[in-house]
């Protein structure tokens, strides 16, 4: 019988634009005020990246810092997933032009499109790849420039959004490492957010442009209901095949989409609001960075310990969502 293999993550990195927006900033771009914007959502600035700053760059910055906290060269990689709604083109894969921007070999890549729960789906996919024995190393990457789909006349998701990336590199570990996963998807609920047009349903035009539907669309008043059932059970079923409960997770690194919902959340699954990372106010929603940037920081800031159980949470567009349990 084949001895377990303990997949964990063994590097971290991540990136973000210089440029920061204020809610000051965007008092002077549309009707909307600081405290309309703090007190609905928790967010007090995010950050745009630059026009010629595009996913795959950002990714590629992050992939590096990951590389390096590893000790691995790109060489070294097996496989690699980037996690975006906002590839740089629809095809070649982000994944495909990362892969050659930091010299990997000629290995498996691909993107995959399931919005804000992109990091947990994933790490997901690769904790199978490696856990089965068929590859040893995975550049897991979440990456958006959320910021190029924004609609910047609209005040009620122009306040939400910014850009950023983030990645794990995946191997296998003595111990501990991803302990069980939870993945769910109801398209269904698709319409509550969704870029209508660009692809084969409605191809650019003029009228598409002129009618702003390339700019992200959401019903958030909808979105918040679903959001909070759904990432409260997704804990659940993460954590109870672990036998594991509240008390025993040191740590829970939801998808930072809006203060009020992580709130709702940590409530709903009765967990203390100091066992809920939360850097919202600083980067906004950046969709499938947004979990794995905040992953990132709690190490950096000594939040997760060697032996912590950590939850990470995610819902997005699909709609998707999916959670996470690791050992560190």
């Amino acid at each position: 019988m084949c001895e377990k293999i303990h997949v964990g993550i063994i590097g971290l990195g991540a990136y973000l634009p210089d440029r920061v927006l204020t809610n000051k900033d965007l008092e002077k771009m549309v009707d909307t005020t600081d405290e309309w914007i703090t007190t609905r959502t928790g967010i007090k600035e995010r950050r745009i990246a630059r026009a010629d700053e595009a996913t795959s760059d950002m990714a590629t910055e992050a992939a590096k810092r990951a590389l390096n906290d590893a000790g691995l060269k790109a060489e070294a990689i097996d496989l690699i997933i980037v996690a975006t709604i906002t590839p740089d083109m629809l095809f070649p894969a982000t994944a495909c032009l990362v892969q050659d921007k930091i010299g990997a070999r000629t290995v498996p890549a691909f993107d995959i499109s399931v919005a804000c729960s992109g990091f947990i789906y994933g790490l997901a996919i690769a904790n199978q790849f490696i856990g089965s024995g068929t590859y040893r190393h995975a550049l897991v990457i979440a990456a958006e420039k959320l910021s190029a789909i924004t609609d910047w006349n609209d005040r009620s998701t122009c306040v939400l959004f910014g850009d950023g990336a983030a990645a794990a590199v995946l191997g296998p570990v003595e111990k501990g490492g991803i302990l069980s996963a939870y993945l769910g998807a109801n398209g269904k609920q698709g319409e509550l957010i969704k870029l209508p047009a660009g692809g084969s349903r409605i191809p650019a035009t003029k009228k598409s442009v002129d009618d702003r539907l390339h700019f992200i669309k959401m019903n958030g008043v909808e979105l918040f209901k679903h959001a909070v059932k759904v990432m409260a059970e997704a804990a659940l079923e993460a954590t109870r095949p672990l036998g594991l409960k509240a008390e025993d997770i040191s740590l829970v690194i939801p998808h930072q989409a809006n203060l009020r919902i992580l709130n709702a959340v940590a409530k709903k699954m009765g967990l203390s609001k100091d066992k809920i990372y939360l850097n919202i106010d600083k980067y906004g929603n950046m969709s499938a960075a947004s979990s794995a940037v905040a992953l990132v920081e709690a190490v950096k800031e000594g939040r997760i310990k060697k032996g912590d159980k950590i939850l990470l949470d995610a819902f997005g567009g699909g709609l998707t969502w999916g959670a996470i349990v690791i050992e560190w």
